[in-house]
């Protein structure tokens, strides 16, 4: 499995401990950045990191932003792309089970790092229920 991460400078504290909790796991990370607290554009690290699960090189994608809003806003720009904004495990575990998400947003003004390395388990430990859900998120890009 391998999982892209991008990130501006209010997630770049929790970066690295997603990153390490990743690879303990055994999982390719490609990180897009960003490098350091210095102010940035969100979009500018966001959209490598969804194009890189939209093209199926990643498998899933985790963002890291102050509310989790701009980079999930970025990410859903994104055809073939479906990420949630969590703050709790459940949530997490729910986006990869009824709506088969694909990148997970944290706010990490809003989460503890523990509860954002929960959230990084849930989702990753979470399987897709398809069945009714299928036809639900098979609606999502081109509607009814």
């Amino acid at each position: 499995m391998k999982i892209s991460i991008g990130c501006d400078h209010a997630g770049y504290d929790y970066k690295q401990a997603v990153i390490d909790l990743l690879t303990s796991r055994g999982i390719e990370v490609k990180d897009f950045g960003t490098y350091s607290e210095d102010s940035v554009d969100y979009a500018d690290f966001v959209h490598p990191a969804a194009d890189m699960v939209e093209s199926g090189e990643a498998t899933f994608g985790i963002l890291l932003c102050g509310s989790g809003n701009g980079v999930s806003m970025t990410a859903n720009k994104h055809q073939a792309i479906r990420a949630a904004l969590c703050w709790n495990e459940e949530l997490a575990a729910l986006a990869r089970q009824h709506n088969d998400a694909n990148m997970l947003s944290i706010p990490v003004r809003f989460v503890s790092e523990e509860l954002a390395l929960g959230m990084v388990k849930s989702f990753l430990d979470a399987e897709f229920e398809g069945g009714r859900h299928q036809r639900r998120v098979d609606k999502i890009p081109f509607g009814c």
